[in-house]
């Protein structure tokens, strides 16, 4: 019968890093309790180790308590340390419906559903959240969400984000009351114009060139599209230079019957941006690559013309 000591003293000092090169990874997993300390004992290269010359040694309950102990060791080194952390892309938007919009606490719309698709092909998680937009690009510029949609690329983001592939086509254009004669073919056509406009946005930013280029336009911005398409109802106003979408929600929303649209300025394309100082770009890529795998299979353009959307071409 042997003791503590003699049953350690049995073992070198690099008994474990034996372990690990005799038994493979693959091989530990089998087994478990006395079958570890059985698997030890028949290794070739410990075998040498505790058997001494006189013959083998009999393993009583201590020294298969000392082995186990000693294989689980032997686990840790062999099996590479694995992160327990599930892959997560947060992403934030706003209520920009029918683009995005959120139905009992939950974020909705065509792009929502395409970061669903995408996410679930890739096995992440992707939670979304509707929030202010000021607020929503705050929280990806300081990290606390890596991904923003539905945005129009302009030079001022691309300087701090990454952009998916263009998601769907639309545009800009003017909306007038009824009374108006207005049909928008250039810019000229609003000269004199107080213009409303939700802003700050990239729509507000559009509205600013083209304030540049005409001179003769005061710019009514507004912290929503609601409150500029109410002004303009009432006479506040003369236009109101919105995404067309958008801009056809909000009216049959608020029901107003004495708003149309005029004609489009410019078309623009949606896409989703990913923080380019709190995003690995390698999770970026496989993310638009993903997407435009879907893209080829037809499952982006089904659920854009499910909500009467125009996708964009593949790129």
């Amino acid at each position: 019968m042997l003791g503590l000591g003699e049953a350690e003293n049995l073992f070198a000092p690099t008994v474990t890093t034996r372990m690990a090169r005799s038994l493979s990874d693959v091989e530990l997993r089998r087994y478990s309790g006395d079958g570890f300390a059985h698997a030890l004992l028949e290794s070739p290269d410990l075998r040498a180790t505790v058997e001494p010359a006189s013959g083998p040694v009999r393993c009583n309950m201590l020294v298969r308590s000392f082995l186990v102990v000693l294989a689980m060791t032997a686990v840790a080194i062999a099996t590479p340390l694995r992160s327990t952390a599930a892959v997560e892309l947060i992403f934030d938007t706003q209520e920009f419906a029918p683009l995005n919009y959120s139905e009992g606490g939950v974020v909705k719309g065509p792009v929502a559903e395409i970061i669903q698709k995408v996410c679930a092909e890739m096995r992440i998680d992707c939670p979304m959240r509707s929030l202010p937009w000021g607020r929503a690009q705050q929280e990806v510029m300081e990290g606390k969400a890596q991904g923003l949609f539905s945005i129009g690329w302009n030079t001022e983001r691309a300087k701090w984000l990454y952009f998916s592939p263009a998601i769907l086509n639309s545009e800009y254009g003017f909306f007038v009351r009824n009374d108006n004669p207005l049909a928008f073919k250039q810019n000229a056509d609003v000269k004199g114009y107080a213009v409303g406009v939700y802003g700050p946005s990239n729509t507000a930013t559009a509205l600013d060139k083209i304030k540049a280029e005409v001179k003769d336009i005061t710019v009514d911005m507004t912290p929503g599209d609601e409150a500029a398409f109410k002004k303009l109802s009432v006479g506040r106003v003369q236009a109101v230079f919105s995404n067309r979408d958008v801009g056809y929600d909000v009216i049959q929303k608020l029901n107003i019957a004495n708003v149309r649209y005029a004609g489009r300025q410019q078309t623009l394309k949606y896409y989703i941006g990913f923080s380019q100082k709190f995003t690995d770009k390698k999770l970026v890529d496989q993310f638009n690559a993903t997407f435009r795998t879907l893209q080829k299979q037809g499952v982006i353009q089904e659920v854009l013309t499910r909500y009467k959307m125009d996708p964009a071409p593949p790129e």
